[in-house]
């Protein structure tokens, strides 16, 4: 079973900017429509954005416009820049696939500050 680890999380003001990483333990982005999901404290866990197997890539309305997802097949890596953060893009970030179908990981915690 693949395992995906996420990092690049921390507190930044409102208006800048991070970049998350997601890593598999083997080659699987090739094979997978891959997504980043949110959960906020209280809330239910969303999709914010996803690439398919083409590259072709969808984003929540929330987010569309500031916040872009990339991935490197060759390094096994997933990203997604944030930019132009907002208090209400505080939460816990996860990479899955587009279903939800590998077990999810601790995930990486942003938090914006107004």
């Amino acid at each position: 079973q693949v395992q995906l680890v996420e990092s690049g999380g921390g507190l930044v003001q409102a208006g800048g900017s991070l970049r998350l990483s997601c890593v598999a333990s083997r080659s699987f982005f090739s094979w997978n429509i891959m997504g980043w999901y949110r959960q906020a404290p209280g809330k239910q866990r969303e999709l914010v954005a996803h690439i398919t197997m083409g590259g072709s890539t969808d984003y929540a309305d929330s987010v569309k416009g500031r916040f872009t997802i990339s991935r490197d097949n060759a390094k096994n890596t997933m990203y997604l820049q944030m930019n132009s953060l907002k208090p209400e893009d505080t939460a816990v970030y996860y990479c899955n696939t587009r279903v939800g179908n590998v077990p999810w990981g601790q995930g990486t915690q942003v938090t914006v500050s107004s």
